[in-house]
């Protein structure tokens, strides 16, 4: 079934975006400098639950199988451009937009030449030197206790030390262990006078990207996600208060809808490209002949925009010049459920649930509050 184009939602950050949440969480917290434009309620103890692709119009679609977080169902923010993990997380950690901390999407160039893929983070460039702007959680611990329950696996990775230093971290090694995960998370939010508990639940996500969003592997996850987010809010003592958002939504993106690169000859004139294939960064010293090559070849399924209009529409807040070359010279994003791919990357072929883009799908994620 065909996706018509999709209207534009462009970031709403400083006023309702995944950057707002943790300085607006910080803010009820007394940290200093703090500020709250979500307009929370009072509260010394916080647990911060992100669900990775959670998108707000999949959950009002899926209502059936996830009623307690349906039933929390209220204000939606925005993710930044990219839509994409990376840098969702790295403005959550830092309430800036990417334009300011430069995680420019899960990859991008850096140094003038190099593609860094932030998983697997393959540069020996230390996170703090490749994205050196505070977190909140490093300038809450004076004051708050600040605790990080993620997948063990990602203690000391190149993405949590620049999204999320500052927080213990409390490595669950089991994630298919509840009882230890709602107990690590329970114990983390009593610790201290006040307590700030990040937790992070990617199971939907991975799903996601191998079965896709209309599946009924799909749904099954979910369901067992609003589960497990009921217990975790029954185990929670009374004065702790549960928030949970995500990083991005999803969309399916059949095979067919695959641009190739270089089946199509569209490489030309490119030194590299990076992002995801619904979000692409193309580097070039041509980007006017680019782009426009680009635009004839997408028509109304992508969006073409050279770096200086994107930035000029606002798509990654103000832009450091320190970050300014990470996006690309021409940045090409999905209208419609169609994707740019490469043979050069072979295994991003058999992903079915993506995501990158500034569709309503995409871009809009859920604040649910317990």
């Amino acid at each position: 079934m065909a996706v018509f184009p999709q209207p534009l939602v462009l970031p709403d950050y400083g006023r309702g975006a995944v950057s707002d949440v943790v300085p607006a969480l910080c803010a009820r917290l007394g940290v200093r400098g703090a500020k709250d434009v979500l307009d929370l309620p009072a509260g010394q103890r916080w647990v911060l639950l992100l669900i990775d692709g959670l998108g707000d119009e999949l959950l009002a679609e899926h209502e059936e199988v996830a009623p307690f977080l349906a039933g929390l169902r209220g204000r939606t923010l925005t993710a930044g451009t990219p839509s994409t993990t990376v840098t969702s997380l790295t403005s959550l950690g830092t309430g800036l937009a990417p334009g300011a901390h430069g995680m420019a999407g899960y990859s991008f160039r850096i140094d003038g030449t190099d593609v860094l893929n932030a998983l697997l983070w393959d540069t020996p460039r230390s996170a703090t030197d490749l994205q050196p702007e505070p977190t909140w959680f490093e300038r809450a611990r004076e004051s708050v206790a600040v605790t990080s329950v993620s997948p063990a696996r990602f203690e000391g990775s190149g993405l949590t030390l620049s999204a999320l230093r500052g927080a213990d971290f409390v490595g669950i090694r089991d994630e298919s262990d509840t009882d230890g995960w709602i107990k690590a998370v329970v114990d983390a939010s009593t610790k201290g006078d006040r307590s700030l508990v990040y937790a992070y639940e990617r199971a939907l996500d991975h799903i996601g990207h191998g079965a896709g969003v209309a599946s009924e592997d799909w749904r099954g996850v979910l369901a067992g996600i609003d589960e497990r987010a009921s217990r975790l809010r029954a185990a929670l003592p009374d004065d702790v208060q549960l928030l949970i958002t995500a990083d991005h939504g999803m969309i399916d993106v059949p095979g067919r809808n695959f641009v190739l690169l270089e089946d199509e000859g569209l490489a030309a004139d490119l030194r590299c490209f990076a992002g995801e294939g619904r979000l692409r960064h193309f580097y070039t010293d041509h980007p006017d002949a680019v782009a426009a090559r680009w635009a004839d070849r997408m028509g109304d399924h992508a969006w073409v925009r050279t770096r200086a209009e994107a930035i000029d529409e606002g798509w990654f807040g103000p832009v450091n010049d320190r970050v300014r070359d990470r996006f690309g010279d021409v940045i090409v994003a999905m209208r419609t459920d169609w994707a740019v791919m490469s043979r050069t990357l072979p295994r991003e072929l058999d992903i079915i649930g993506m995501h990158g883009s500034l569709t309503p799908v995409e871009m809009y994620v859920p604040l649910l509050l317990s």
